[in-house]
């Protein structure tokens, strides 16, 4: 093998079906590097581009691959409510500076069936008055129920903004027990 193959870097995914519908899970030999939500044929399309663009490597569609098989098995026992934590090595270079130490606190320091303000969170990494820029940081979180940005709402009481939309959210903190399950 070639020093250039070596130094490749490789990307697997695959789809898994959830209470939310369908998430997109990509890897790299360093770990989950991103989910997205509502992985229909156009989102995976997108994703699948984006990712060879910012990755330099044309992510390779796996289920089976060694680098995904715990994040699904973690993911679905999360959607079964038998995971409370997700132990996961995380790939976390699509993402840097104040948005990658906001979301560092958010998954080590936000724990399921907890909720935390987006100026709490500010306060958590010392930059007390970037309440907004933590919302920038959610909106920008490329893992999503495993960085659990759903966590995050306003300091009113208010749900906040989702990425996934509002129904996921409020479905994500239904099944950690923070909200009451909808009625229809």
């Amino acid at each position: 093998m070639n020093s250039h193959a070596q130094d490749e870097q490789r990307v697997v995914w695959a789809v898994v079906g959830t209470d939310i519908g369908p998430l997109l899970l990509a890897a790299t030999d360093e770990g989950l590097v991103n989910v997205v939500f509502h992985a229909t044929d156009a989102v995976r399309e997108r994703t699948l581009d984006r990712l060879a663009s910012r990755l330099g490597t044309t992510p390779v569609e796996s289920p089976a691959a060694p680098q995904l098989a715990e994040a699904i098995r973690q993911v679905e026992a999360y959607f079964a409510g038998e995971r409370h934590d997700f132990e996961l090595p995380l790939d976390w270079s699509l993402i840097s500076g104040f948005n990658r130490q906001v979301l560092r606190e958010l998954a080590s320091g936000v724990r399921y069936g907890s909720v935390v303000g987006y100026g709490d969170l500010a306060r958590r990494v010392g930059q007390p008055g970037a309440a907004q820029a933590v919302g920038i940081a959610m909106g920008s979180n490329p893992l999503p129920v495993v960085v659990p940005c759903h966590r995050v709402v306003e300091s009113d009481g208010g749900i906040g903004g989702f990425g996934g939309g509002l129904e996921t959210k409020r479905k994500l903190l239904a099944l950690e027990g923070v909200l009451p399950e909808p009625l229809f």
